[in-house]
């Protein structure tokens, strides 16, 4: 059976501000590669003999950019789902799930804006979840960790399953620095990516025993949707009246049959400029450079433009961001007081 992806794409993206914003989030932007965040993640499950045309769930607002985005990543066959609000990821997942028409449906679940850059790791990790998923287990991929991550959620790696799948034996909320170096020095903990594999029916059981608010509703908004070619409009009331909660409190940490596949994949949420950086290209002097920049006498800099150029002497360590009418300058380890301007 093909596995059918379930690509969430309703993030408004304001960390990496004055690039991303409401109107354009960080998905649908190049910032690694030539091609934009989304495509990216469309082009990881392009093969149709392994996966089934990708179901979007994206914000209303977005039908345009998504619609583009997909025909430039040659997915025109895909479904878009298209929120009339943000209610976060539980509810998204549930209106993808009966979207699916096939309760046996084993759905891929993933954002729209990490980066993989080992796209084989992941196949193969998805590959050893599947007969575990048969069985009605809801998986997790977690990301072996390289550094005492304050950022992220943790998940607590248990048992051995079957083929490198353990079960969770629990999850872990965002932890303090000293925390976190515990648990990567303990070992055997990994970051939780977001990134899920389930059959459709099992998802909707798990829902409809711990969140049946959340259940409701998107079957109420997916019963009264409105359908124009490969576009699908949940009803805007019922859609709104559902409980606005995260899949990992709503369903992943009450569920009994939760597993795990730790997995290294080169990922990489993208979370900051910061973050860009760090996984960025860099010449000979440490500076990250894409857009029309000239530097003199500057090392250790993320330089971006998608217009004017920026022109740097005798800076170290800094970043600096240039969109449309914002520039942005902030040292490197900062990245976070972006949020300060980006409300």
């Amino acid at each position: 059976m093909q596995i059918t992806p379930v690509i969430l794409s309703g993030g408004g993206g304001t960390r990496l501000w004055p690039m991303s914003t409401p109107q354009k989030p960080k998905q649908f932007l190049a910032l690694t590669e030539a091609q934009t965040m989304f495509e990216l993640t469309v082009a990881r499950v392009s093969d149709r003999v392994q996966f089934a045309s990708p179901i979007i769930v994206a914000n209303a607002a977005h039908h345009a950019l998504v619609k583009e985005q997909l025909e430039a990543a040659g997915a025109r066959d895909a479904t878009i789902l298209l929120e009339p609000c943000a209610r976060n990821t539980a509810p998204a997942i549930a209106i993808a799930a009966l979207a699916a028409n096939n309760p046996e449906a084993v759905l891929l679940v993933m954002p729209s804006d990490h980066l993989i850059a080992d796209v084989d790791a992941f196949h193969a990790a998805i590959q050893s979840a599947l007969p575990l998923v048969s069985e009605g287990w809801l998986v997790t991929f977690g990301i072996t960790p390289d550094q005492p991550e304050t950022g992220y959620g943790y998940i607590r790696i248990g048992e051995a399953l079957s083929g490198g799948v353990h079960k969770v034996a629990r999850f872990v909320e965002k932890p303090d620095l000293e925390t976190a170096k515990a648990m990567l020095a303990e070992g055997n903990h990994a970051w939780n990516g977001g990134i899920f594999l389930f059959r459709a029916d099992a998802y909707c059981a798990a829902l409809a025993q711990h969140a049946p608010g959340i259940a409701e509703a998107a079957k109420v908004a997916m019963d009264e949707a409105i359908r124009e070619g490969n576009s699908i409009s949940p009803a805007a009331d019922a859609f709104a009246a559902s409980p606005s909660d995260s899949i990992d409190y709503a369903v992943m940490e009450k569920a009994d049959k939760v597993a795990v596949v730790p997995v290294s994949m080169g990922w990489s949420d993208i979370g900051s400029w910061d973050a860009l950086y760090d996984i960025g290209t860099k010449d000979a002097a440490g500076n990250s450079i894409l857009g029309d920049a000239r530097m003199i006498d500057a090392s250790g800099n993320l330089i971006r433009s998608d217009g004017i150029r920026i022109n740097a002497a005798g800076v170290e360590n800094m970043i600096i961001v240039a969109s449309g009418n914002e520039i942005l300058i902030v040292p490197r380890g900062k990245s976070q007081d972006v949020k300060k301007f980006s409300g």
